[in-house]
């Protein structure tokens, strides 16, 4: 039996209606909406980050990961939601850090001034 048969077999069964049908599928369904949003700020400037906001997320994340992995049955929908949102607040954390205390903020204003004296010159 090939897994598309099983899957569709499984699919029509009381089963599949009373996993559909509760909040182990729709709870994470929802809660996929914080590492939608963490993996579009990704693209934003690290001047918008918050790093507060993303540490909470971080141990947030973290924390319901490791619920997800311990609750009977496991839910691996909400565990893959929660490791994909600490995983993508952790990157957006590196990026924060870098920027306010590694020197980031201070490289991009001297672009910006080197450019500015660029096209002040260019003008003349």
């Amino acid at each position: 039996m090939s897994t598309f048969s099983r899957f569709a077999s499984w699919a029509k069964s009381p089963a599949a209606r009373e996993y559909f049908f509760s909040t182990h599928f729709w709870g994470p369904v929802a809660n996929w909406g914080l590492p939608l949003a963490a993996l579009a700020d990704l693209r934003k400037d690290e001047e918008i980050i918050s790093g507060t906001m993303t540490a909470t997320m971080v141990v947030y994340s973290t924390t319901f990961s490791r619920f997800a992995w311990r609750v009977n049955p496991r839910n691996y929908l909400l565990l893959a939601c929660h490791a994909t949102n600490a995983v993508t607040q952790s990157v957006q954390a590196l990026r924060f850090s870098n920027y306010w205390y590694l020197g980031g903020r201070e490289g991009r204003l001297a672009e910006k001034a080197s450019l500015g004296a660029d096209a002040a010159n260019a003008g003349k």
